[in-house]
């Protein structure tokens, strides 16, 4: 049976990492969550030299962890990627709706509670910037134009967006990958 990988992305501060962090504590049976960033972000001049450029390099690593999620096997029956990640790259990555099925969700929120996320908690005020205002209007574009699913977690505690998360989660892990059609419309209801 083969995985179905589901990529959370979102411009930083949106709330995917806390949310991910907290389904992984829930333990849910046949899920397992990994962190892109876990394999390290080069330097932009080290981007550039090997791969081309920043965007290269975000496709060439993400295509590199769709790899390694799809060959968990009988394990996993949904991998969790939280990633910063463009949508169009995972759903054109090898082996995408055959040897695994993927899935993304939007996590995103309003610019103003991104920025006090990354000013404030997370201690990245660096990131509060109008490139990621525009990273994340991109983000969200995509999404709308591909009709993903959008946890817009502005007013949203860890957990509720974690819970929005899980029901996505179990959805897929309690059904046949080839029989689960794309979980589609931009905004989760309350699970």
């Amino acid at each position: 049976m083969s995985v179905s990988i589901l990529v959370v992305t979102g411009a930083s501060g949106a709330g995917k990492t806390a949310a991910i962090s907290a389904l992984e504590a829930r333990g849910i049976p046949g899920a397992q969550c990994f962190f892109f960033d876990s394999i390290g972000v080069p330097t932009v001049e080290t981007m550039k030299r090997d791969y081309g450029g920043p965007e290269q390099w975000q496709a060439w690593a993400t295509n590199q962890w769709l790899a390694k999620l799809a060959a968990l096997g009988r394990s996993v029956r949904v991998a969790i990627l939280d990633a910063q990640t463009r949508p169009s790259t995972v759903f054109t990555a090898p082996g995408a709706h055959t040897a695994w099925h993927p899935y993304v969700v939007l996590f995103d929120c309003s610019p103003e509670v991104r920025a006090a996320r990354l000013c404030g908690p997370r201690s990245q005020p660096d990131l509060a910037t109008a490139c990621m205002d525009s990273w994340a209007a991109y983000l969200r574009g995509q999404a709308d134009a591909l009709d993903l699913p959008i946890v817009d977690t502005t007013e949203l505690t860890i957990a509720e967006a974690a819970a929005r998360l899980e029901a996505l989660v179990q959805r897929l892990a309690n059904s046949s990958p080839s029989s689960t059609s794309p979980p589609s419309r931009r905004r989760f209801s309350d699970p």
